[in-house]
């Protein structure tokens, strides 16, 4: 996967989502660079490239993650004494980042931000608020993948160095149809939960279909999640059942499959960091239309797309419009974000880069992580 040479030696505890997607990924890539990885999670799932999955307090209640602290701290000295991890690195800061920050090891410790977790969850009580304080100022290094989480995450005033890594896109695997599509097939790839707004998108596109009914056009969503019933019946009671198909949760084949075949792609969330399915459908070579946000700005402009507002159903039939009557500049918009993905955010890159600042973690220069590195012991 990567021609960079492997550091002998490296070996990551990681306090992460077993089931996620993202975890999986992110613990291939560095098996990939020579490292070994335990995972320990509340939600155990096959992760390939981990050597062992290790289930405490299988569940998602917030008082579980309190109450697992003491289980935590015992299974971190166990594997330390076995595998001997040279580095920490937890994922979600208000939860595993949590773990990662108390569970005890003198071992330099990596948080990464998801987002909710730094702009939503800290508003939500002080207790959380205290909660991610405290985790970041137990972090030797911190990632998230937006600037507007580096810019929430630097009023902590947190010691570390904050570094923005990008999920990023698989360049090999998300490319551009080899043929111009016919028809006006439109793709969301966000899960049908409240946050996502697939409900609104699903109005744009009725709104879109009245204005052009010649255009053949086509919904697809993917993702599946809560909202399933509900978005059935509003299709239903907009009789579109013939224009819009629920694929539901798919995997990358089936996901490029449907964005290839689109000429634009939705993502229109309330709140969000960088989205994964907005980098992998602008390395497909798709226009995106998404929703007025910081992070979405950072990716989203006049040369790869169009920003609406949050929830304005009108706003998003109109940039629908744009994209269908205008074919020629939205696959200009499409060309230019293939190019932007290729330069600035394929996941190859980013775990490159994410692989030397590991390194760079574990030959420290300061004496703080000096003293860290000394043994895999217990903090006091």
């Amino acid at each position: 996967m990567s021609a960079m040479l492997p550091e002998v030696g490296t070996r990551i505890l990681f306090f992460a989502d077993a089931a996620s997607v993202h975890t999986r990924r992110w613990v291939a890539a560095v098996a990939d660079r020579g490292a070994e990885a335990i995972v320990v999670t509340r939600q155990p799932a096959e992760v390939p490239g981990a050597q062992e999955v290790i289930a405490i307090a299988p569940g998602s209640d917030k008082l579980g993650w309190f109450k697992a602290l003491p289980e935590v701290r015992r299974v971190a000295r166990e594997v330390a004494e076995r595998f001997q991890p040279t580095l920490v690195h937890g994922h979600y800061v208000t939860s595993y980042g949590l773990w990662a920050a108390a569970c005890g090891l003198r071992l330099p410790t990596v948080l990464t931000a998801w987002g909710s977790d730094i702009l939503v969850t800290p508003r939500e009580s002080r207790l959380m608020r205290l909660v991610v304080a405290w985790s970041l100022r137990h972090a030797d290094l911190i990632t998230a993948d937006s600037m507007d989480m580096i810019d929430e995450i630097a009023r902590y005033h947190p010691a570390a160095p904050c570094h923005q890594i990008l999920w990023g896109a698989d360049t090999d695997v998300f490319t551009p149809a080899a043929t111009p599509q016919d028809g006006f097939d439109v793709v969301s790839l966000r899960s049908w939960e409240p946050n996502y707004n697939i409900d609104t998108i699903v109005d744009g596109f009725a709104r879109f279909v009245a204005e052009r009914p010649q255009a053949q056009a086509r919904l697809h969503l993917l993702g599946g999640g809560s909202l399933n019933d509900a978005l059935h019946a509003q299709v239903a009671q907009l009789g579109l059942q013939s224009q819009v198909q629920f694929h539901g949760r798919v995997n990358d084949v089936q996901m490029v499959q449907a964005i290839q075949r689109s000429r634009v792609s939705v993502s229109v969330p309330t709140s969000d960091a960088t989205s994964v399915s907005v980098l992998e459908s602008m390395a497909c070579g798709l226009p995106v239309l998404a929703s007025d946000l910081p992070a979405n700005r950072q990716w989203v402009d006049g040369q790869g797309g169009w920003v609406v507002p949050v929830r304005d159903a009108q706003a998003l039939a109109q940039a629908l419009l744009q994209a269908h009557d205008h074919p020629a500049q939205a696959a200009q918009m499409g060309r230019h974000n293939r190019e932007r993905i290729e330069r600035d955010a394929s996941r190859r890159g980013q775990m490159d880069a994410m692989w030397r600042l590991y390194q760079k973690l574990l030959h420290p220069t300061t004496p703080r992580l000096q003293r860290k590195r000394v043994v895999s012991g217990l903090k006091g």
